[in-house]
């Protein structure tokens, strides 16, 4: 499946507090900057292809498929998930790049 530059599938997480608590999905108006819901998670719910009229509560997840771009712009700097690598420490008894190079 080919998908148009620019455009893919992201979760829109909506937090308590956000602008989009208590409105409908219509009343998002996503769909005006090219952002179409598939499906919406609340807690253990799935439900796929939400009707328009459906009212969105704190927590719910949104995923959609649209213009990337957009849908950046929809979340907050500040609720931005970033991405830490997992670090781990490595073992006592790990060999170092100096104890290899002496053994030359």
């Amino acid at each position: 499946m080919t998908v148009s530059k620019g455009y893919g599938v992201s979760e829109i997480y909506i937090p308590e507090g956000s602008r989009f608590v208590g409105r409908t999905i219509q009343e998002t108006r996503l769909y005006e900057h090219d952002i179409n819901v598939l499906t919406l998670y609340r807690g253990n719910k799935v439900i796929p292809n939400p009707k328009p009229q459906r009212e969105l509560e704190p927590n719910d997840k949104l995923l959609c498929f649209g213009k990337l771009e957009a849908m950046r712009g929809m979340v907050p700097a500040k609720t931005r998930r970033r991405r830490q690598p997992d670090i781990a420490s490595l073992p006592e008894d790990a060999v170092s790049v100096a104890d290899v190079e002496s053994v030359d």
